[in-house]
This record gives structure tokens, sequence and C-alpha cells, in this order.
């Protein structure tokens, strides 16, 4: 038996928990799938032997993924944000949510196929618009309120006016 986490993020998913656990350890470093628990007996959404829940961590944070069925799905009250150094690191995560069925959404949020929130977040456009100089951070934020994946170039130049 695995160690139970104190503290667990269970996402519910309609049927295919183990395939979303499964990309999410494939995408993002420090990720991995643990034990995959299968029902006892049939369920409102499942029959005997189906997969019930998946342990899984995603870049370091515990999650239980439920095969609960399509009664609740998710909305963007709850994301992931995701702290890109770079780019190559923004794109490369945002390419493979909206790439993989995912959809892409204003101000560096997309959804994977399974309906998660992700905010791919560059550091320099936390930095930006953070900033004590009130004026630059105003300027980056409003750069970024027209995209929908992050340009860290462009929040830069936004920045510096």
């Amino acid at each position: 038996m695995t160690k139970i986490a104190k503290n667990t993020i269970c996402l519910w998913y309609d049927n295919d928990a183990e395939g979303a656990a499964r990309f999410y350890a494939e995408t993002f470093p420090g990720s991995s799938v643990g034990a995959v628990h299968r029902a006892p007996g049939d369920y409102p959404s499942g029959k005997e032997g189906d997969v019930l829940t998946v342990e899984f961590i995603v870049m370091g944070i515990p999650c239980l993924g439920l095969n609960g069925g399509p009664a609740f799905t998710h909305n963007e009250a709850f994301s992931f944000q995701v702290a890109t150094e770079d780019q190559s690191e923004t794109d490369r995560y945002w390419n493979a949510i909206v790439g993989n069925g995912g959809q892409e959404s204003d101000c560096g949020w997309c959804k994977d196929k399974w309906g998660i929130s992700w905010q791919i977040t560059p550091v320099a456009l936390t930095k930006a618009f953070t900033s004590p100089d009130r004026a630059a951070a105003k300027r980056a934020f409003d750069a970024m309120m027209t995209m929908r994946k992050i340009d860290i170039a462009r929040i830069e130049a936004a920045f510096r006016g």
C-alpha cells in the first residue's frame, strides 16, 4: 500500500483519469503516475474492475484522479498555474496541452482535453505586472490582456514602454 498524502487534490474525470495522469507525467517534469485502483464493485458510472482512482503527482503536487462519470465538469475556478522560465518552456507546455485536444483561452490560460484549466505563466510576466513601477506594470498587464499564449518578448517590450 502506498503512503497516503495528508492533503491531496482530487480531480473528477468522466472516465479517463488514468489517461490524464499519464499525459501529465509525460508532459511535466516532477510528475508521475502511482497506483491505479480498480472498483471492487459496480458503481453509478462504472462496473467492477473499471479504473476507479489513479494516484498521480503533477509537478510535485499529489493528486487523485476519480472516474466519477459525467455528473460534474471542470471550470476555471480551479486551475494549475505553471511558472515558466522562458518562451521555449512556455511554448512547450502550451502546445502540449492545446495540441493534445485542448483549447486556448485568454491571458495564458488553456484547457486540456479533460477540461482541466492551466495557466502557463512566464515568470517574466509575473515580475512585470507586480513591479513597483506601476506605469510599466500596467503596460505589461495591458499587453497580456490581448494575448492567448503569453509572448514574453511582447511583455518585456510593453514593460519598457
